[in-house]
């Protein structure tokens, strides 16, 4: 154990300074350098391969061919306006209850109904696509997977990127395991949600969507998050909403001081409740309730 732990201390360090060396670029939605081994032809086939798996775990996608269709139009309207806009995007409503989002690599985004059901407006939907879409733009799950991939030893001695296969990529993505096990795995940092709650304004923003959209989500988050249960599952691979919310509106009111203009922003309730709303009341229950399954 103490052999462990000071291999954790000095080795690791190394050979993330080793493989930084060597897969170091700089991203065009942040402007920051990173460390990413996933190639963006990797990226789109990784991508390609675990998203069905996914959505077969959280319930296929909703058995609605209205809500598929909007969530898919507001998604690619957000990525065409993204530095990414030539991934092959997609974007799922998936029927789980539970409330989440997430991305994988390669533009692949999953909202699920319990989230869904828990927004009042098409702007709010927007920031949480928004968001995720801004992770595949600064390209968070690359950097994740990469450390991840590293840390597990699937990376140590190698020292040069693109060695590994798609299986090792897609064991740490999770694919294979239980809903979302990889993803846990994959938590983002502080900075880099920050990030992405930042890119997610500016993509919304670019749409006329009014970027308090952003700020309610998170506010849904924390209340969603209070009371008995384990919250959200989002909030397990997130950090908690409040700081997010005082550096959201921070953000508002320094670059979009006019957010309260409907003639520039737009909130868009009323269609969201017709669109998703009420179309979600009048379908059966979720495919997948955790809180209805068989223990095991």
């Amino acid at each position: 154990m103490r052999y462990q732990t000071l291999l954790m201390r000095w080795a690791l360090p190394a050979l993330l300074l080793m493989a930084g060396l060597a897969g170091c670029s700089t991203n065009p939605a942040t402007g920051q350098r990173q460390l990413n081994w996933i190639s963006t032809a990797r990226e789109k086939s990784l991508g390609a391969e675990a998203a069905p798996k996914f959505v077969e775990q959280y319930g296929g996608d909703i058995p609605s061919a209205s809500i598929q269709k909007y969530v898919s139009d507001i998604g690619h309207r957000l990525a065409a306006v993204s530095e990414r806009s030539d991934l092959e995007w997609e974007f799922h409503a998936v029927d789980s209850a539970v409330i989440n989002a997430f991305a994988l690599p390669g533009g692949k985004v999953f909202v699920t109904r319990g989230l869904m059901e828990e927004l009042k407006s098409e702007a709010q939907l927007a920031g949480v696509l928004g968001h995720e879409v801004g992770h595949v733009t600064a390209q968070h799950i690359g950097q994740q997977m990469t450390r991840a991939i590293i840390i597990t030893g699937i990376g140590v001695g190698i020292g040069v990127a693109g060695q590994q296969s798609d299986d090792d990529w897609l064991t740490v993505l999770g694919v294979g395991t239980s809903v979302g096990g990889g993803l846990y795995m994959l938590s983002y940092g502080r900075n880099q949600e920050t990030q992405s709650d930042e890119l997610g304004v500016r993509y919304m923003t670019r749409l006329g969507y009014n970027p308090i959209g952003q700020v309610q989500v998170m506010k849904v988050l924390k209340r969603a998050s209070g009371g008995g249960g384990a919250g959200p599952e989002f909030l397990a691979t997130h950090p908690y909403p409040d700081t997010r919310i005082k550096h959201l509106n921070m953000i508002i009111k320094d670059q979009y001081p006019d957010y309260k203009d409907p003639q520039k922003y737009r909130i868009y309730r009323d269609r969201y409740k017709r669109t998703v709303l009420n179309e979600l009341k009048r379908l059966p229950s979720p495919a997948h309730d955790p809180a209805n399954q068989p223990a095991d």
